[in-house]
């Protein structure tokens, strides 16, 4: 429920009542700091549905009716905006009772931490966004309320002065008259909290306030037309300062200016460090003294190697013409038919074939360099651009998905959670949100227990550089524990996190039985009270009281999500949208621990206890909205973490993936901040898995692909985003246009157009009127493009969100120094700020833009966020930004960035690439089919997206030229008419060649020759299976419109100690998957055996067309053999509906062949025929 109050305090725009079940009784609070962007959203629970007309809620519905940017004026900031928020009672917060009813009116300025951090956000179609508390905080909140009463100095226990107070700190620190004349007087006018000079130190209070003369910041450059500040974005409107009479980060950012010599903030009477007077210097420094050293370097592959590589494409695509053409002209007249079928094949085989190899045309390598990242962006030197010696690296949001507990579990998701929070990248430019579309109470418990055992895990890992920071993962490890380790603790302090981390795996798994037994006994009370109250009604009748078969929560409560016995507004398809901050922002400065004792079992008096915000969010659901699965979840976890962090960055991992290296973010923003890298959209990273048989018999490494396929594709216009592993620029996944672009005009792309999108104006009279233009700051035409571009029809209804979007920009320019010819930069330490804290009303906010219905008549899924209407959204997604001119970097890491896992079993592979396949379809008959790119794709990077879409078909042909051997044995015929001398030459260069390929490939990737040849292997027999449902199911897709169902892909657990590590691969499921390579396999093996017999007994044997037929059915068996050997299980033994389909295939097959073509040589009438 939402109303607009009639009174607030003048110290907060935003006055929160949160109220029990006992409306009497309430705490009214008010927010720690002016929220600016105050949603206009009508279906957000922060707006004014009810204010008069002249209140700032209907002014913003006015605005947003008109498509309009909202620009606020300091009359509609000044003015007020309340709401309540309903909180059931809990065992663990119970009603306020008489005594404390003192404190329903709390001073303003009153914090909300312990509110936000304890506190579950539920809301969505139709309902009241509501706030439950699940643990009591009202003892804290006490505690905290006297102390901001009282001076913030060490020892003194006056009254501070109030908010309002002219000499107030920006930062706030609460502190009394006497300490301040203390400071002004003694501690050279410096706040005690920040550690800044205070703006008016003056030793007269009673000076009126008009007398003071304020800051007067330095003109703005001409030429500029007068800046209006509130029409203008900025990186942020101050952070610290309630009065905002002048930021220094908003200057800069409009004017472009730098700290300097002779700047508003440069100190008057010369450089100073410190409070010292040996760090004061009577001269500036030189900032030219920085170097600027790239941070990564280009290698492309050694001469020596890629010429002879380029060399024989060539000589191969010649040889395959000079074929191809003998082919035709050299029919085989004794049987069109197989000549037929087999020439056509062999067309398609050598398109496919180009198709694949011109891509790999340019493979390049790339090298970071992390000292110069962390020179630049971290210095140890303290300076005016960062006097607080704070990160200057932009933030970074990572995004994990999960969906279904059972097919994820709970612990695999918990420890991908718990390598996020230890990595290596500042802790307050980190937020991680985990995002369960199945709503799920399992999932709920055990991020909170994850969250609980970082406080223990996250220190153990900074203070002994644990790598990998995933638990199960590091103490799996079969290496030696001491090696590189030189602290004495370390022995005694990994036994104890040891001992914990095995408690903590209890906890995890037993949280399903754990849940189901809570439950069971809630819904016992429940049923035994609703009898009750029946029977105290009067009413006699033997039926009992129904009552819903609900989920409980640890605290009596019914949980919002998804109950397992599912009722209507608890079910996968069917409930509230959820929010619940695990971990709360952290502060910018260190916080250390205390030495080892009861309460803490490692010494962290020297290691940053910090951990990163960690958010649980499940978007809202309901029947009849199209949630377009996991594109669906990423977009509202985009739409979430614009509002609560901001990332300029965002990192996309699956539940299963975890952070093996803990510098593979700062690898990441090497390139994102190097010089052009504006350019960048994101950065992926190589998937590299676990639990992998030693013989990897399915090609689950997926090796060829990643490090051949994609080190080629980067040396052209970037590789493809895989769906996870990747962090994205946050402008380039809304849509945005980069600022830079190059267009490919005549014969393949040779001619080459440069220009710059921030200067080119959209083109007219409707044409390339979908171009999204980056925000130009300098621009003041109320008209241009971005300004046109954050109308609701693009982004929805919420201007919190819309607001973020030019500070993300910003966060994600390189710096001044860095910048390339025509980009726009930003100084350096303009990001060594704190983040914004949470109130709730920026959660109110989130909760509304994961409700079903935000998306409605927007962009979302069609330009904005990943892209929808495909089961391989993540492919659609990276095709988009390409074809908007943006570019990708492919980047390697040593050690490995990521791992995963990977389905190990034969069933589960083939679902698998089915997914794949099925979405490939879907792409080349949409409107993403690179045949439709814009000239700002290059040329080889169109064929190698056009390949992407086209591969599938090749399973057409590629089933029937497995079953060519058969045929030409079962009839005595072959593909030629004879075995002769050119046609063997040409077979001969075809496969050597192909093979000096393989050899070179090997060489400058670094796969192994095993690798190659499984991945031939898995081509096969996907090829015969899985590819060829896909094109099925794609053909009925788009003819019939029937949908596609999502098969989410098992990931395993790891084993318990004693259990088979790789018992799944063993494991038969049969699925119609199998049945066309069970065919191949018997119709070839039973072809060899009719084809030798009849050479035998023939009177007039052709050895050389049964050694034809027979090489070739070798050739199709011998890629068939892993797939033969998953068919057979543990130790050979082959189930028996193999059996079964074996034997009626081999008879029907058996039949046919010898009624066509009799052993005699002659046919008979009907089945009469006579064995020689």
């Amino acid at each position: 429920m939402v109303k607009m109050a009639d009174s607030s305090s003048p110290s907060s725009p935003v006055t929160i009542t949160v109220t029990t079940s006992v409306p009497a009784q309430s705490i009214g609070l008010t927010s720690p700091i002016r929220r600016f962007s105050v949603s206009n959203n009508p279906n957000s629970p922060i707006s004014n549905r009810g204010g008069p007309k002249g209140s700032s809620g209907g002014n913003r519905r006015n605005s947003s009716g008109g498509g309009r940017y909202l620009s606020m004026s300091k009359d509609e900031i000044d003015e007020c905006v309340a709401y309540t928020v309903h909180i059931p009672p809990t065992p663990d917060r119970r009603v306020v009772s008489d005594s404390q009813s003192s404190m329903n009116s709390l001073p303003s300025g009153h914090p909300l931490g312990s509110y936000i951090k304890d506190t579950i956000y539920t809301g969505g179609f139709n309902a009241v966004t509501r706030a439950h508390v699940i643990e009591s905080s009202l003892d804290e909140s006490t505690k905290a309320v006297k102390s901001e009463l009282l001076c913030g100095m060490k020892g003194c226990d006056e009254k501070a002065q109030d908010g309002n107070w002219k000499s107030q700190c920006e930062c706030g620190f609460k502190i009394c008259r006497d300490c301040y004349l203390e400071c002004v007087g003694i501690g050279g006018g410096y706040c005690p909290g920040c550690k800044e000079p205070y703006k008016d130190a003056s030793d007269d209070e009673s000076t009126e306030h008009g007398s003071e003369e304020k800051d007067q910041p330095h003109p703005l450059p001409r030429g500029m037309g007068g800046v209006k500040l509130e029409k203008n974005f900025s990186l942020v409107q101050s952070f610290k300062a309630p009065n905002h009479e002048f930021d220094h980060a908003r200057w800069l950012f409009e004017t472009k200016g730098t700290y300097g010599y002779g700047n508003a903030v440069w100190p008057k009477d010369g450089y100073e460090i410190g409070r010292g007077n040996n760090d004061r210097c009577e001269n500036p420094p030189d900032f030219k003294e920085r170097r600027n050293r790239p941070l990564t370097r280009k290698v492309g592959v050694s001469t020596a190697i890629i010429s002879p590589y380029r060399l024989l494409i060539f000589i191969r695509l010649a040889a395959l013409a000079c074929f191809l053409t003998w082919r035709v002209s050299h029919p085989n007249h004794e049987a069109m038919w197989l000549w037929i079928m087999s020439v056509v094949c062999e067309f398609w085989f050598a398109l496919s074939w180009i198709l694949d190899q011109l891509p790999k045309l340019c493979p390049v390598n790339r090298v970071t360099d992390l000292s110069v990242l962390k020179e630049r962006f971290e210095p140890s030197a303290l300076n005016l651009r960062n006097p607080k010696g704070l990160s200057d690296l932009p933030g970074v949001d990572v995004f994990v998905s999960t969906a279904d507990p059972e097919k994820e579990p709970p612990l695999v998701t918990a420890n991908t959670i718990l390598s996020i929070l230890a990595v290596d990248y500042p802790v307050e430019k980190l937020a991680c949100y985990l995002s369960d579309d199945g709503g799920s109470l399992v999932t709920f418990e055990a991020l909170a227990e994850a969250a609980s055992f970082a406080r223990i895990w996250v220190p153990f890992c900074r203070k002994h550089k644990i790598e990998p920071r995933n638990p199960e993962a590091y103490f799996g490890l079969k290496r030696d524990p001491l090696k590189n380790k030189v602290r004495l603790d370390f022995v005694r302090e990994r036994r104890r996190v040891k001992r914990e981390y095995d408690e903590f795996k209890v906890r995890i798994n037993a949280l399903p039985e754990a849940i189901r037994r809570r439950s069971d006994a809630y819904n016992a009370q429940a049923e035994l009270r609703a009898k009750k109250k029946q029977m105290d009604m009067g009413d006699s009748t033997f039926d009992s009281a129904k009552v819903p078969r609900a989920t409980w929560m640890s605290d009596s409560s019914h949980w919002p999500g998804t109950w397992s016995s599912a009722e209507e507004g608890h079910s996968k398809g069917d409930h509230e949208g959820i929010i619940q901050i695990m971990l709360v922002p952290p502060n910018a400065d260190p916080v250390f621990g205390t030495e080892a004792d009861g309460v803490s079992l490692i010494d962290t008096t020297d290691v940053d206890t910090r951990l990163p915000m960690l958010v649980y969010v499940s978007r809202e659901k309901r029947p009849g909205f199209d949630h377009n699965k996991k594109a669906g979840a990423m977009n509202a976890l985009v739409r979430t973490s614009a509002i609560m962090s901001n990332g300029s960055f965002i990192l996309n991992l699956d539940c299963d993936h975890y952070i093996y290296n803990s510098l593979a973010m700062r690898e990441g923003m090497c390139f994102m901040l190097d010089r052009g890298g504006d350019k960048i959209c994101y950065v992926q990273f190589p998937q590299r898995f676990e639990g992998i048989d030693p013989n990897d018999r399915y090609a689950n490494h997926n090796t060829v692909f990643f490090d051949v396929s994609m080190r080629a594709l980067d040396g052209l216009q970037g590789p493809m985003y895989v769906g996870t592993g990747c962090i994205f620029r946050r402008i380039a996944l809304y849509g945005f246009s980069p600022p830079r672009a190059t267009e490919h005009h005549g014969w393949l792309g040779r001619r080459k157009i440069k220009f710059s999108l921030r200067r080119r104006k959209a083109a007219k009279n409707g044409e390339n009127d979908d171009e999204m233009i980056l925000p130009i700051n300098e621009d003041q035409n109320e008209e241009d493009e971005f300004t046109k571009a954050l109308i609701p029809q693009r982004f929805g209804n919420s201007t919190s969100l819309i607001d973020s979007i030019a500070v993300a920009e910003f966060g994600g320019r390189p710096l001044h120094e860095l910048r390339g010819k025509g980009s726009h930069g930003r100084p350096s330490g303009s990001l060594a700020v704190q983040r914004e804290p949470l109130d709730a009303s920026a959660l109110a906010e989130a909760i509304s833009v994961i409700t079903c219905f935000y998306e409605d008549k927007t962009e979302w899924g069609k330009r904005v966020g990943w892209i929808y209407g495909s089961v391989t959204e993540d492919v659609v997604t990276g095709y988009r930004m390409h074809n908007r001119g943006w570019r990708s970097i492919y980047c390697v890491t040593k050690p490995d960035a990521f791992r995963g896992t990977a389905p190990i079993n034969l069933t589960d592979r083939l679902n698998q690439v089915l997914r794949w396949a099925t979405g490939s379809v879907e792409i080349f008959f949409s409107r993403n089919n690179a045949l439709f790119a814009t000239p700002r794709m290059k040329f080889l990077q169109r064929v190698a997206y056009f390949n992407v879409g086209m591969y599938p078909f090749t399973s057409i042909f590629l089933l029937t030229y497995c079953f060519l051997p058969a045929f030409s044995l079962f009839s005595g015929k072959f593909i030629v008419q004879s075995l002769s001398v050119t046609f063997l030459t040409f077979l001969l260069a075809i496969t050597l060649t192909l093979s000096m390929l393989a050899l070179l490939e090997i060489k400058w990737s670094g796969i192994t020759l095993h690798d190659w040849w499984r991945n031939e292997q898995f081509w096969l027999i996907g090829g015969t299976s899985a590819h060829l449902a896909a094109v099925f199911q794609g053909l009925l897709k788009v003819i019939a419109g029937v949908d596609i169902s999502f098969t989410l892909t098992s990931k395993s657990a790891a084993p318990e100690d004693g259990d088979d590590e790789f018992a799944e691969l063993y494991e038969f499921r049969f699925t119609i998957l199998m049945i066309p390579p069970i065919t191949i396999i018997l119709v070839n093996m039973t072809a060899i055996a009719v084809g030798v017999f009849r050479t035998l007994y023939s009177p007039f044997p052709q050895w050389s067309k049964l050694v034809g037929g027979v090489f070739f059915s070798f050739w199709v068996l011998s890629h068939l053999y892993p797939f033969a050997k998953g068919l057979m299980g543990r130790r050979g033994k082959i189930p028996t509906v193999v059996f079964l389909w074996s034997t009626l295939i081999c008879i029907i097959i058996s039949l046919l062949a010898v009624y066509i073509y009799p052993p005699s040589g002659r046919q008979d009438a009907g089945l009469m025929f006579q064995f020689p």
